[in-house]
């Protein structure tokens, strides 16, 4: 998913494309998400991945004020901030989002890489994307998943409950503070078009951007014990029925998320709350930039088609994941454009 949000240090959080507002932050202690140099354990790490091919500036690039190669730090305002979570089961996805936004990007010395991994995990992931990509500019943070364990719950997917999930609610938190603006991704995807113009969206006065589809039965999205609460279906009372894949917005969102926990009132992991607290009130950004749903539902084999108009960001939303279909030998034809960016340690090609 892909969200852009901006940060107004009172909020946090993201899915497909967003921007954080610094301004939404009353919440958890700073300590307990921390950014940390981490991880030690490479001995039984079960992924090895091939170096990337080396990235390189355009000439167009010489249009920046300050050269970013000379000036890395993360507070550097020419650089775009972008936001992905590393975890162990999705880390092939990761890896082949990167790859794709720099070899898709003119500027790629400009981009910054936030990878928010649960400190749970005891995978040298920092290791890892150094030795994969030499000439990344990056930062990793751990997240506490204590944070969100009392506010899951179950999901229709088991893979929707991963805490990590839920990092992006609190990302204002665990970014510095100079970052006003990121751009948050799935770990299913790839970006086939110049990161930057996403990145250019101009967003008023909102807090995120993103693709909105405004087509949507909402009913689908939440239980008959939600519709039939005036409490609760009210609050969708005078806003646009859009969604998107996903004030103090972040207190607003963990109450949703306790309110389920009693009267389950949706069934879709971290989407449901997101749409309660931002539906009709985002930026909206072009469908271009979400492709989603290539991941098909969860019957074995489904696939789907690209949809007609310009496409620069595929997703594989959806059960099917295309390393899994390629690895089973049961690919879906648009899986061969997820290939292309594969940095696992062998290619289809």
């Amino acid at each position: 998913m892909l969200w852009i949000m901006k940060f107004s240090r009172f909020f946090s959080f993201a899915m497909f494309m967003i921007i954080l507002s610094p301004s939404l932050q009353s919440f958890h202690p700073a300590e307990a998400i921390r950014s940390s140099p981490l991880l030690i354990n490479t001995k039984n790490n079960r992924f090895s991945f091939r170096k990337s091919s080396p990235f390189r500036n355009s000439d167009q690039c010489n249009s920046i004020p300050i050269s970013v190669d000379q000036n890395s730090s993360v507070c550097n305002p020419f650089l775009v901030h972008i936001v992905i979570t590393l975890h162990f089961e999705y880390l092939r996805g990761s890896i082949a989002a990167v790859n794709s936004i720099l070899q898709r990007s003119l500027c790629p010395s400009s981009i910054f890489f936030h990878f928010i991994i649960s400190n749970a995990k005891n995978q040298n992931l920092e290791s890892l994307v150094e030795s994969t990509f030499p000439e990344l500019k990056f930062k990793v943070y751990s997240f506490n998943p204590e944070i969100v364990k009392n506010l899951i719950s179950t999901s229709l997917r088991q893979a929707l409950e991963q805490p990590l999930n839920y990092a992006r609610n609190y990302l204002a938190e665990i970014l510095e503070d100079c970052v006003h603006r990121v751009i948050y991704l799935d770990s299913d995807l790839v970006v086939i078009d110049d990161i930057s113009k996403l990145w250019s969206y101009n967003l008023d006065s909102r807090v995120i951007g993103v693709p909105e589809y405004c087509h949507a039965n909402f009913s689908n999205y939440f239980t008959t014990s939600f519709w039939s609460n005036s409490r609760f279906a009210g609050t969708f009372k005078g806003r646009r029925p859009c969604y998107f894949n996903t004030r103090n917005y972040t207190k607003r969102i963990e109450k949703w998320m306790e309110i389920q926990k009693s009267d389950r009132i949706y069934e879709l992991g971290s989407l449901p709350p997101f749409l309660l607290v931002f539906a009709g009130r985002v930026a909206s950004i072009e469908h271009r930039w979400n492709q989603h749903g290539l991941g098909g539902d969860n019957v074995r084999g489904s696939c789907r088609d690209l949809d007609p108009g310009p496409v620069s960001l595929l997703h594989w939303s959806g059960s099917g994941k295309p390393w899994i279909r390629l690895d089973s030998n049961w690919p879906c034809p648009l899986d061969s454009l997820w290939a292309h960016y594969d940095l696992y340690g062998h290619s289809y090609s």
